[in-house]
């Protein structure tokens, strides 16, 4: 699994993980918030998401991130939100960088 050397992002809109093998993958806040994977946000028997996008502001940051363990981030936004965790591994692979969406690429061919 990967692991992150740096996390930045508290108090802003965009998080910055710089992974151990140097590769900088960023999010938006607002993007991870409405990724959220929690009871509250995904219905837990048919995974159908219950949170709607639209109701997430443009402008919304984390104002916390801390370490769960050695394989998640828990990211606590500025609409209150605190209860999903982000693990490592979906976090890089879900990296929306162009080298890692090439790669994502000829892998699925």
């Amino acid at each position: 699994m990967p692991l992150p050397l740096e996390v930045v992002g508290r108090g802003q809109s965009q998080i910055d993980i710089t992974w151990e093998d140097d590769h900088v993958s960023h999010y938006t806040a607002r993007e991870l918030r409405i990724a959220c994977r929690c009871a509250s946000c995904i219905e837990e028997m048919t995974g159908r998401q219950l949170l709607a996008p639209d109701s997430i502001a443009e402008a919304i940051v984390a104002t916390d991130i801390q370490l769960v363990g050695q394989y998640a981030l828990a990211i606590v936004f500025s609409d209150g939100h605190a209860t999903g965790i982000y693990n490592f591994r979906d976090l890089r692979e879900n990296c929306r960088c162009a080298e890692c969406s090439a790669l994502r690429g000829r892998a699925s061919t």
